[in-house]
């Protein structure tokens, strides 16, 4: 009966090794999870922008080389350009214009995907070719994947931005 008495507690004892060992692995499993969650939902937000700032570049692209809309020569501090469109949405002029005889710089401000998606679009227009490259324009634009209420004023939203970029 001694034998007996020594033994008794050692199926209990694996059992509780066995269920830590578990357990271990399943909060591993739950924890890595989540963080893939979490890296497929910024990735998409990280989508959401680069469309959008692309979008934006494309529409500054086309008011540009189809409308002129950003000739250097047909502005001034009084005489601004018009703000762009974008799919029949039309950009806010943000506070920055800026033009002389050498350059003229605009920073517009689109609302697209009805209201969801935010996008800034900076137009720089050269009177003269600036080296090494001889580029008289260059437009970059930022896009956000909140809408512009938020990107105004953010509080403690946050957001994702990616910006494009355009020289010729």
């Amino acid at each position: 009966m001694a034998m007996r008495d020594k033994n008794k507690g050692f199926a209990l004892l694996i059992a509780v090794i066995f269920m830590s060992v578990m357990l271990s692995f399943g909060l591993a499993l739950g924890s890595l999870g989540y963080k893939q969650q979490v890296l497929a939902s910024s990735s998409i937000r990280s989508q959401y922008a680069f469309y959008v700032a692309d979008a934006a570049l494309e529409c500054a692209l086309r008011a540009d080389q189809r409308e002129n809309a950003f000739s250097y020569r047909a502005h001034s501090e009084e005489n601004q350009p018009n703000a762009i469109s974008c799919g029949g949405a039309p950009a806010t002029r943000l506070s920055y214009f800026y033009a002389d005889r050498d350059r003229l710089v605009v920073v517009d401000r689109l609302s697209l995907d009805s209201g969801t998606r935010c996008a800034e679009v900076a137009i720089y227009k050269y009177a003269n070719p600036q080296p090494p490259s001889n580029v008289t324009s260059y437009i970059f634009a930022q896009g956000y994947d909140v809408s512009c209420a938020v990107v105004d004023d953010p509080g403690t939203a946050r957001y994702v931005s990616r910006g494009v970029s355009a020289q010729y």
